[in-house]
């Protein structure tokens, strides 16, 4: 006599018919449905004997109904990742766990070009320039409170004007009568030599070191025939009929008697004292 072959459900026989195994007990097609096949995490519907089932650590999917949770692409075929209960594509997955643009607040994927600056990350497209609004890149950028400026804005915008040369001054200067100056251009009109820190005068808006005001600008003292300065020893200066002395020069040829702010008398060029005149 031939043992019985039934389903462990209903008890019909199974003699040539389609049957499924499942935890050792054997099952026809419809009481597999109805009792042992697994539901879907997606549509929460079974997954019947004629659906192809996919499964990912103890759960289960239509083949239909494995998708990327944020783009619905299918991934029967592809590779994918989970996160937090989530199936998602790999370009999906990149995404979320990808950086934030600082600018336009969508992914920095992997690989794009970027630039990263205190603690922020921006798509290269993004970080431009808060002034004309083109794309900074590589280039050298200059920051403003929380913006941020290409070079070139940033010295039209808030750099100091030299006060020689008109050209904006990025870094260091001198500051003389309340104008900003390059140190570059602050320097002697005839020897150029760097001024900054060092003694000078100016004459007709040009600057001078004291040995080329001495030697190219300064008038002669008539007296002393050396340079009027301004420098060292009297500052104050005669002048009379288109000559030049220093006050300590201008003295009576005779008894050398100072006539700063006094009564003089000239004789065949000289200077002489109301009383050393008198005698001539």
């Amino acid at each position: 006599m031939t043992d019985r072959f039934d389903c462990h459900y209903c008890h019909d026989s199974l003699y040539g018919k389609k049957y499924i195994k499942k935890d050792e007990k054997h099952c026809c097609l419809r009481c597999f449905d109805k009792f042992c096949a697994n539901t879907c995490a997606e549509c929460r519907r079974p997954i019947g004997s004629d659906a192809k089932e996919l499964h990912h650590k103890n759960r289960y999917w239509h083949e239909d109904c494995f998708r990327c949770a944020k783009c619905y692409k299918p991934l029967g075929n592809e590779p994918f990742s989970a996160k937090d209960d989530k199936i998602l594509c790999n370009k999906c997955s990149s995404r979320e766990d990808s950086a934030r643009c600082h600018g336009c607040y969508k992914p920095v994927l992997p690989g794009t070009q970027s630039v990263a600056y205190k603690g922020n990350t921006w798509h290269e497209e993004c970080f431009t320039c808060f002034q004309c609004k083109l794309p900074i890149g590589s280039q050298s950028f200059l920051t403003k409170g929380e913006d941020t400026y290409c070079t070139s804005c940033h010295e039209k915008k808030f750099a100091k004007i030299c006060a020689h040369c008109k050209k904006a001054i990025t870094s260091g200067g001198v500051s003389y009568q309340d104008q900003p100056w390059h140190t570059e251009c602050f320097v002697c009109n005839t020897c150029k030599k760097p001024l900054a820190g060092l003694r000078f005068t100016a004459h007709e808006d040009h600057l001078y070191c004291v040995d080329c005001y001495k030697t190219t600008v300064a008038k002669k003292c008539s007296g002393c025939d050396n340079p009027i300065t301004g420098f060292g020893k009297g500052t104050n200066v005669v002048n009379y009929e288109g000559q030049s002395w220093h006050e300590y020069c201008f003295t009576c040829k005779k008894c050398s008697l100072s006539l700063a702010n006094k009564r003089f008398v000239t004789h065949s060029e000289a200077i002489y004292c109301p009383d050393c005149a008198k005698k001539l």
